[in-house]
């Protein structure tokens, strides 16, 4: 009677499983391609406040640089698969869980605003750099703040999940910097935090600090100032160990760039007005994302 319980349980349990959603592995079975081929459907990863990479407009639909890269990636895989039609569908993500997410099937490619380390890479892949910039920081133009050393004795905001009070803890070795760290859950309540004068400054890729000023109700009364605490890479974000996706991926963004499709839309988010407000964030591209243009990597830092 004991045995026969027993394998009443198992039976049960197995039952149970077979109804539960796909776990991870059993998202990445046969790759996002075999995924995308089944369910009719791709999952993209978005963020709600990087401005001009990826964020919401007035009818709260994801735009931005990345998400159109991401569009080309669908277009492109309707061909491969000869699919007429593949429904996007959204997630949003953060900065502290946007890597979860990726890694377990939960988003298939994440179109944000995210630096290709190679410690990451442990966790999940990337495309081509898409765009590169500087880790600088954002204060009022008032605040007096011009340097790193002018930090001494302030409060400094970060965006959980980001690797930038980190940057600034290493620009720091050794000069016995007393600061403040508070951590705040997206960019849009880092800039926040400054512009009510709770935080002094907001470390973060100049280009994104740029999108905030932009949309603030002064942008007068911000700049970007400081050394440089490093030069990074954005890149989109997809699962480890699929080739197949991954050479989808590289094979567009590289094309794209080729092409000068990638520069025109470069333009386009960042050089011209942008919803919702119609704002042009006006950050010309610089040499180092010329750089990445012209010789496509995904290698990281």
């Amino acid at each position: 009677m004991v045995f026969a319980r027993l394998s009443t349980l198992a039976c049960a349990a197995l039952m149970a499983c077979a109804l539960l959603p796909l776990t991870a592995a059993q998202a990445q079975e046969g790759g996002t391609l075999a995924k995308v081929k089944s369910s009719g459907a791709i999952t993209f990863g978005y963020r709600e406040s990087s401005f001009g990479f990826s964020y919401l407009d007035g009818n709260l639909k994801p735009v931005g640089y990345s998400i159109d890269i991401c569009n080309r990636i669908v277009e492109a895989l309707k061909a491969e698969l000869r699919m007429p039609a593949i429904e996007v569908r959204y997630q949003a993500v953060t900065s502290a869980n946007r890597i979860p997410l990726v890694a377990n099937g939960t988003v298939d490619i994440e179109c944000g605003s995210t630096t290709n380390l190679v410690e990451r890479q442990k966790q999940v892949a990337f495309s081509p750099d898409i765009f590169r910039y500087n880790v600088r920081m954002l204060v009022k133009a008032d605040s007096g703040i011009r340097s790193i050393a002018d930090l001494q004795g302030k409060t400094v905001v970060t965006t959980t999940g980001t690797t930038s009070f980190r940057l600034l803890r290493e620009a720091d070795k050794g000069k016995n910097l007393e600061v403040v760290n508070v951590a705040a859950k997206d960019h849009t309540e880092s800039f926040l935090l400054v512009e009510n004068g709770r935080a002094q400054a907001f470390v973060l890729d100049d280009i994104l600090l740029a999108g905030q000023i932009a949309n603030a109700r002064n942008p007068k009364d911000f700049l970007i100032a400081g050394e440089s605490l490093r030069t990074e890479n954005q890149s989109l974000m997809l699962r480890k160990d699929d080739p197949e996706f991954k050479a989808l991926v590289d094979r567009v963004v590289g094309g794209m760039m080729k092409s000068g499709e990638m520069e025109k839309l470069y333009n386009r988010w960042f050089m011209a007005p942008i919803p919702p407000k119609n704002i042009n964030i006006n950050y010309p591209l610089n040499a180092e994302t010329r750089d990445a243009f012209a010789n496509p990597s995904s290698k990281g830092i």
